[in-house]
């Protein structure tokens, strides 16, 4: 995904993809699922299985299951997280296409 070194929460994603590749529904699967629409705006592919929806309800069922009252501020952890790849993500291919323009 970058060239460079790793983005922040970019092994959140790297994860999410693999499971769901392999149709686990795990933490990080559904958190990709969520951020789906921004994630596919980068350039991101992403097959979307036809699991229960809303996605944030089941990431947040699966963490309250393990978590207990510690679920919410995972869940919002989690969420800041992909917000910091994507953004990340976003800053990197500004660049890269400010660069590009200049050659």
């Amino acid at each position: 995904m970058n060239e460079g070194g790793k983005l922040p929460g970019e092994e959140l994603v790297e994860q999410g993809l693999a499971d769901l590749t392999q149709g686990r529904k795990t933490d990080c699967a559904w958190l990709v699922l969520i951020a789906n629409p921004r994630l596919r705006r980068l350039g991101i592919s992403i097959t979307v299985p036809d699991w229960p929806r809303p996605y944030e309800h089941q990431l947040y069922a699966r963490l309250e299951e393990r978590l207990g009252d510690g679920a919410h501020s995972h869940y919002n952890s989690l969420l800041r997280r992909m917000a910091s790849y994507a953004q990340a993500l976003e800053q990197e291919q500004s660049r890269k296409a400010g660069s590009g323009a200049d050659s």
